[in-house]
């Protein structure tokens, strides 16, 4: 699939600690259907993440460095006010498990309350990877276990790294 020639641009927010391959499913079905897709890291140290929100966007990057119409950054504050600076018209969510809908509609609606000129576009995780969140390869490899193929290999080798430099 081709890039849209189209000047829609999207804004697909989220923690990324760390970026997982249900992530990048997403990005690479996304990204050919608008003009522009910003990848933005959340940048909220309340939530206590392993990767800093400047080593997150480090880590996009890398991945992402196949994506012409991707750029990568971060944010604070409220989505709405950071989508509208990017002059997005578009929010992407991934959905995973119904648990995941339960949330993100309230998320949805409160932002169509606050920006009804910007829509929310929810994506199902593609089934392959409708299991990986990035709690859980955290904690699965803390324990020791295998979590090839639920993160790119330069991931990979960023949290292992991580990982044994902080004992478990």
């Amino acid at each position: 699939m081709t890039q849209a020639d189209s000047g829609l641009v999207a804004v697909y927010p989220g923690t990324f600690d760390p970026v997982t391959n249900g992530h990048l499913d997403l990005v690479q079905r996304c990204a050919p259907l608008v003009g522009k897709l910003v990848v933005s890291v959340l940048a909220n140290e309340a939530k206590s993440p392993l990767f800093s929100a400047e080593e997150r966007v480090d880590m996009l990057k890398v991945v992402l460095q196949e994506f012409a119409n991707v750029e990568i950054d971060f944010f604070d504050g409220l989505l709405i006010d950071y989508a509208r600076r990017k002059q997005a018209r578009l929010i992407l969510r991934g959905i995973r498990a119904i648990s995941d809908y339960e949330y993100e509609l309230q998320m949805a609606l409160m932002n169509r309350r606050l920006a009804p000129e910007i829509e929310t576009m929810f994506m199902m995780a593609g089934e392959a990877h409708s299991f990986i969140s990035s709690r859980l390869v955290k904690e699965v490899i803390r324990l020791g276990g295998n979590i090839s193929g639920l993160v790119p290999p330069p991931v990979e080798d960023i949290l292992r790294r991580r990982i044994l430099n902080q004992g478990g």
